[in-house]
C-alpha cells in the first residue's frame, strides 16, 4: 500500500486574551474534575501557554477540550507516520496502514466539531466525537487481529482516547422523545434522494453506467468511482451497476455517491479478503463506504472467504447519514460492519454466523431479514456492538425485522445454539423491537463474551423507553432520511 501524505487540516484558533496568561492550578482542577479523565486534562491545559482564553462557562471549556484533543491527535498521527519504517513484517505494516487512515478520519471529525464554517448541532458533535473514539479503538484492534501487538502498538501510546472521552462527557446529549421526521422519513434524507429511492427506475437518472459487457461507460465499479471523483461539486452522483458479478474490492471515499443495481442476486459485488488471509477486519471489506451520504439500492455484497478464514467483512460503513435499501449482505463471521456514524437499513437481507452485525455506529435496521447460517463451531451470534464509552450515542437497533435460519442451517438448527448477540465492549448496546424471532434462537437470548459476565439484559416493556431507539430518535432520522426516498417507520 502506498503511503498517503498527512492531511493538512484547518485548525480553528481560539480567541486569545492579551492580558491573561495560563490558568491557576485551582481553576484547572475545578474544570478538569468534571471529566472522566482529569489527569491528561490538567496536564495539557496547564502546560500549553496558548490556552489562556477565560473559561467562563462549560461551553468555553468544551471548546478548549476539543481543541486539545485535536492537537494531540495530530501529533499522534505525525508520530504514527514516522513508525512506518519500523514495521518488521507485512502484518505490522497492514495494521499500521489502517491506523494511519483511521487517524486521518479522526482528525477530520474532530476538526468538523470546531470549524465555524461547518453546521454542527449538539447531536452532530456527539456523533463525530463518538466516531473519532471508535476509529482509535479500530486502529488498536488491527494489531490484535493479526497477532502483532508487541512492538509497534506500544510505540503508539498516547492520551488521545482519554481526551476525546472527556469531550464526550462534556457534551452528553440528553434524550428527547420529540419526533424528528417529515413525510414518514428522517428529515436528514433530502427530497431529491427520497425520490431516487422511491423511483421505480432510478437507473434512468444515473450519471454513469457500469456494465461488464461493455454496454455502459465503464466495466468496473472502481473505474466508475474514479470517474466520479472528477465531477464538479459534491452533489448526489448516481452510478448504475447493471446485472452481473463484479469481483472487486471497492472503497468509496467521495461524498453523496449512490450505487443502484438491478436487484438482490442480480447485481453482485464479491470479494474474499479476510483476517485468515492476512487482512485486518477493517480492511477485509468487499465494499467500504467512507464518504458521507452514501446510498446503495438493489445490490448484493458478498465476502466469499468462508467461515474457516474468520473475520471477513462484506460491507463496512463509516459513512455518516448512509442508507441501504433492498440490499443483501452475505458472509460468515463479521458480515456487516456498521463501523461508525449514523446509518439506516431498510428491507435488506443479512447472512452470517459469528457477530455478523457488528460495530459502533448509531444504526437502525428496519424491516430486514436476518439469516443465521450453519457455523463450524455450532454457535451463532447475530450481533456484537462496540460501544466503549458510556457517552457515545451509538448502538444497534433492530426494528420490525425477521430472524430465521438460512437454508444451510434449517436441517441442523437443533444442534446449533444461536444467540441474539454478545457484548463486544464494556458499554455494548443492542435492542430488538417488534421483531419476529424464529425457533432457532436459544432461550437464553444473549451470550456472554468469552465466558465473562458484565452483561445487563433488560426486557423493554415501556413504549417511552423503546421509542429512544426508533428512527426518529436514535438516528434523528427525521432530519435526513426523507431526502433519500427510502420508506421508513419513524416511531414504534
Amino acid at each position: 500500500m502506498a503511503l498517503r501524505a498527512l492531511v493538512t487540516l484547518l485548525i480553528v484558533p481560539l480567541f486569545l486574551s492579551p492580558t491573561i496568561f495560563g490558568y491557576s492550578k485551582e481553576d484547572v482542577k475545578i474544570w478538569c474534575s468534571q471529566t472522566p479523565n482529569p489527569e491528561p486534562c490538567e496536564y495539557f491545559l496547564s502546560h500549553n501557554p496558548k490556552y489562556h482564553t477565560p473559561i467562563k462557562q462549560k461551553s468555553d471549556f468544551f471548546k478548549i477540550s476539543k481543541q486539545i484533543a485535536l492537537e494531540r491527535a495530530l501529533k499522534a498521527q505525525s508520530n504514527l507516520f514516522s513508525l512506518g519504517s519500523k514495521c518488521r513484517n507485512a502484518h505490522e505494516k497492514a495494521a499500521w496502514a489502517d491506523c494511519l487512515e483511521l487517524y486521518e478520519y479522526t482528525n477530520l471529525r474532530l476538526n468538523k466539531t470546531i470549524d465555524p464554517n461547518v453546521k454542527c448541532s449538539q447531536t452532530d458533535a456527539q456523533t463525530w466525537l463518538s466516531t473519532a473514539l471508535t476509529n482509535l479503538e479500530t486502529c488498536r484492534a488491527g494489531f490484535i487481529d493479526l497477532g502483532v501487538t508487541d512492538y509497534i502498538l506500544p510505540l503508539m501510546s498516547n492520551n488521545v482516547s482519554k481526551l476525546i472521552s472527556n469531550t464526550l462527557a462534556l457534551n452528553k446529549v440528553p434524550y428527547t422523545d420529540k419526533p424528528n421526521y417529515k413525510h414518514g422519513f428522517p428529515t436528514w434524507v433530502k427530497p431529491g434522494d427520497r425520490k431516487l429511492l422511491q423511483s421505480s427506475s432510478p437507473a434512468s437518472q444515473a450519471n454513469i453506467v457500469v456494465a461488464q459487457d461493455g454496454s455502459g461507460n465503464y466495466k468496473t465499479i472502481k473505474d466508475a468511482i474514479s470517474a466520479a471523483s472528477k465531477r464538479s461539486g459534491s452533489g448526489r452522483y448516481v452510478i448504475y451497476v447493471k446485472a452481473g458479478t463484479y469481483k472487486e474490492n471497492v472503497e468509496i471515499k467521495l461524498k453523496n455517491i449512490m450505487l443502484v443495481g438491478d436487484g438482490i442476486g442480480k447485481t453482485i459485488v464479491t470479494g474474499s479478503k479476510s483476517v485468515g488471509g492476512g487482512s485486518t477486519t477493517f480492511n477485509s471489506a468487499t465494499v467500504a463506504a467512507v464518504g458521507d451520504g452514501f446510498i446503495a439500492r438493489d445490490i448484493t455484497i458478498r465476502n466469499t472467504a468462508g467461515a474457516a478464514n474468520h473475520q471477513a467483512v462484506a460491507l463496512r460503513s463509516g459513512s455518516d447519514l448512509s442508507v441501504f435499501y433492498r440490499c443483501s449482505f452475505e458472509g460468515y463471521q463479521d458480515t456487516l460492519y456498521v463501523h461508525s456514524q449514523r446509518q439506516f437499513y431498510r428491507e435488506c437481507d443479512i447472512y452470517g454466523t459469528v457477530d455478523f452485525i457488528f460495530g459502533n455506529a448509531a444504526v437502525v435496521l428496519q424491516n430486514c431479514n436476518i439469516y443465521a447460517r450453519y457455523p463450524p463451531n455450532k454457535t451463532n451470534t447475530l450481533t456484537a456492538q462496540g460501544r466503549t464509552d458510556p457517552n457515545q450515542n451509538t448502538g444497534i437497533s433492530i426494528h420490525d425485522c425477521t430472524v430465521k435460519a438460512a437454508s444451510d442451517l434449517k436441517q441442523s438448527q437443533s444442534s446449533v445454539r444461536t444467540y441474539l448477540g454478545r457484548p463486544w465492549k464494556q458499554y455494548s448496546r443492542t435492542i430488538f423491537m417488534k421483531t419476529y424471532l424464529d425457533s432457532l434462537i436459544d432461550p437464553a437470548g444473549w451470550m456472554e463474551w468469552s465466558g465473562s459476565s458484565g452483561l445487563a439484559i433488560h426486557v423493554v416493556t415501556s413504549a417511552s423507553v423503546a421509542s429512544q431507539y426508533t428512527v426518529a430518535n436514535f438516528i434523528a432520522g427525521g432530519s435526513w432520511l426523507p431526502a433519500t426516498n427510502v420508506p421508513y417507520t419513524a416511531g414504534l
